[in-house]
């Protein structure tokens, strides 16, 4: 696709195309309404748009001086084009502009583009939390990144 990225605050009329990329993207998708409480509670929503088509989104929170990365996630299709690192970068400048001196998110330590992705942009492993995450037959930890700002 030849359209340039356009990342923009999410809404709920974006919910569907959400849920579309977070139901194909993961075995245990949040719900929409998970995704509507983000909005109403005022979390920093945001999409990235290319053309007419919803390419990926991500969720942060603010508090305390500090944000939390809740979600991130591109299309699976549209993966491996720099996305993930448009959307990551995004956030980011928007946890400095909220005046946090840290983001901190939790990722399956099975995910290594995330991994990748992450560590990449200067996050380092700061805690693991045991079975936080479903997984089939069980429960998968999450492994807690961290990046000062």
């Amino acid at each position: 696709m030849n359209d340039i990225p356009l990342i923009r605050l999410m809404n709920e009329a974006d919910i569907p195309d959400v849920m579309a990329i977070e139901s194909r993207a993961y075995p245990y998708p949040w719900t929409a309404g998970i995704f509507a409480d983000c909005l109403r509670v005022g979390y920093s929503c945001w999409v990235c748009r290319e053309g007419e088509r919803l390419s990926g989104y991500a969720i942060l929170s603010y508090g305390a001086g500090e944000a939390h990365l809740l979600n991130l996630c591109v299309a699976p299709e549209e993966q491996g084009r720099g996305l993930g690192a448009i959307l990551l970068r995004h956030v980011i400048r928007q946890a400095e502009r909220l005046g946090a001196e840290a983001v901190f998110l939790e990722v399956r330590p099975s995910n290594t583009p995330a991994l990748r992705l992450y560590y990449r942009a200067g996050f380092n492993q700061v805690g693991r939390r045991k079975g936080y995450y479903p997984a089939e037959g069980g429960r998968e930890d999450a492994l807690v990144l961290s990046r000062r700002l």
